[in-house]
């Protein structure tokens, strides 16, 4: 069906009657015929400069700014605001309240990607499920979920990230969520917080959002438990439901059986005993399933059918996706962990290399970034998990990751380089059968070409494990 925009945008129209609005578009690389392009200005580029480009592709409408709108008359119909983002944001408030949908918002230092993704996965047994596109997570990429999200959608997942104090606020204000995930807060973005405190109060911004009688769901295992729990309080979380290993919590993980492309999790949740299968291994993809357990839960979904298809689940592109290659002289794992790193995410990727059979472990790691001062110290502490979690070989790129690389005996050290490009040869030379290698950074250590390098180099018939 057509969207109605008119009104939530609030915009002059200049030019032809446009077409109908089958979709929105903020890239002309994704755009399909029928879409409304918002001309939105990012840190790189300016959608302005593209809106030729645009309708040439075939988008119904244009939305740009009124200092655009003289230099781009004629090219086709225009939606004009005064700006752009305010305008995308004032459709995704008008498609929120439209829809009678039960909304899921989830954000955290670790985990909230595959948490969304498992969130959709489960959620979507029960009925039109609508979800962030990969990690559109940020000030443009929440409103462009929200207003992409079809009327007749049962159930919405929001993911919500932030770097910064205050961000989420206005994210989950449009939101307006019947249930807030916290899957954990560690040291990240320390660059631009002065405390792991204050990170974890950034992350409580979520709860401020909550409907009314809403639904808080929180992570009882990290240290910052009780300070999410009275945040939640405040903000008048209706119910606050737990998670974590703890003896008391209402999602309790009590055990978990580690598989190379599988998880056995046995678990209890709100006095009920369940095992389970789940289609990605590791500790913290587990822990994070009981979050995704205790929403569906909320929702009124059965508890043991919503277990039961996490089995089928899987972990999204660069976050733990497992490829059989073939070396030279035989297979071989490649585990891509490649769109982003922290210090917590990297010692939960080594831990599950830790945990599974290999004849030779290597880590392949690129520099972990928005770490402020403590960068070089974080980074170095990663050689107390690689020598925990048996890693026989390691290579580096990056200044910061220079100080692991320094801190590991010389039986561990493969190569350093400053960059992923220069690094490339060196692993694609040393990986050899019977290998698990995981590459993990930050997405702007550019370790992905490692990955595709990999790939390329060694690619196998059998493909995803």
């Amino acid at each position: 069906m057509p969207l109605a925009l008119f009104a939530p945008l609030r915009a002059r129209l200049s030019g032809p009657m446009p077409q109908p609005v089958f979709g929105i578009s903020i890239d002309t690389r994704t755009l399909v015929p029928g879409d409304l392009f918002f001309a939105i200005k990012g840190e790189r580029s300016d959608g302005h400069d593209h809106v030729a480009a645009a309708f040439a592709k075939g988008a119904a409408a244009a939305v740009v700014d009124e200092d655009h709108a003289d230099s781009l008359k004629g090219v086709g119909p225009l939606y004009v605001v005064h700006d752009v983002l305010h305008g995308l944001e004032g459709l995704a408030a008008a498609a929120r309240a439209r829809t009678p949908a039960r909304i899921v918002a989830v954000t955290g230092s670790v985990g909230k990607t595959t948490t969304k993704e498992a969130l959709r996965h489960v959620l979507s047994q029960a009925g039109a499920t609508h979800a962030s596109v990969a990690s559109y997570n940020n000030h443009w990429g929440v409103p462009l979920t929200l207003a992409r999200m079809p009327r007749e959608t049962r159930f919405g997942v929001i993911e919500i990230g932030m770097n910064h104090a205050g961000e989420i606020l206005p994210l989950t204000a449009l939101a307006r969520p019947h249930v807030a995930i916290i899957t954990t807060v560690a040291p990240v973005h320390l660059e631009f917080f002065d405390s792991v405190e204050a990170i974890a109060d950034a992350k409580a911004e979520i709860f401020s959002g909550l409907v009314p009688g809403g639904v808080a769901i929180i992570n009882a295992d990290i240290a910052h438990y009780e300070r999410l729990d009275a945040a939640a309080r405040a903000a008048g979380a209706g119910h606050i439901a737990t998670f974590g290993a703890a003896p008391q919590v209402d999602a309790r993980l009590v055990d978990i059986e580690t598989h190379e492309t599988y998880a056995i999790v046995t678990a209890r949740i709100a006095g009920r005993d369940l095992t389970y299968r789940l289609g990605a291994p590791g500790r913290h993809v587990a822990l994070d399933s009981l979050a995704v357990l205790l929403a569906a839960q909320a929702f009124g979904l059965d508890l043991g059918q919503a277990a039961e298809s996490l089995a089928s689940f899987e972990v999204p592109a660069g976050r733990g996706r497992r490829f059989g290659l073939e070396a030279e002289d035989g297979p071989f794992t490649l585990l891509d962990e490649s769109y982003n790193a922290n210090p917590a995410s990297t010692g939960a990727a080594l831990a599950l290399v830790g945990s599974l059979p290999a004849a030779r472990r290597i880590a392949v790691l690129g520099d972990m970034l928005e770490l402020g001062s403590q960068g070089a110290e974080l980074h170095a502490a990663l050689a107390r998990d690689i020598a925990n979690n048996n890693i026989d070989l390691v290579f580096a790129a990056g200044p910061l990751m220079k100080h692991l690389f320094d801190a590991l005996p010389q039986e561990r050290k493969g190569a350093w380089r400053d960059s992923a490009a220069e690094l490339e040869a060196f692993v694609l030379a040393a990986v050899r059968a019977g290998d698990l290698v995981i590459v993990k950074g930050s997405n702007a250590s550019r370790m992905s070409a490692i990955v595709a390098a990999l790939k390329a180099r060694y690619s196998a018939e059998t493909g995803d494990q």
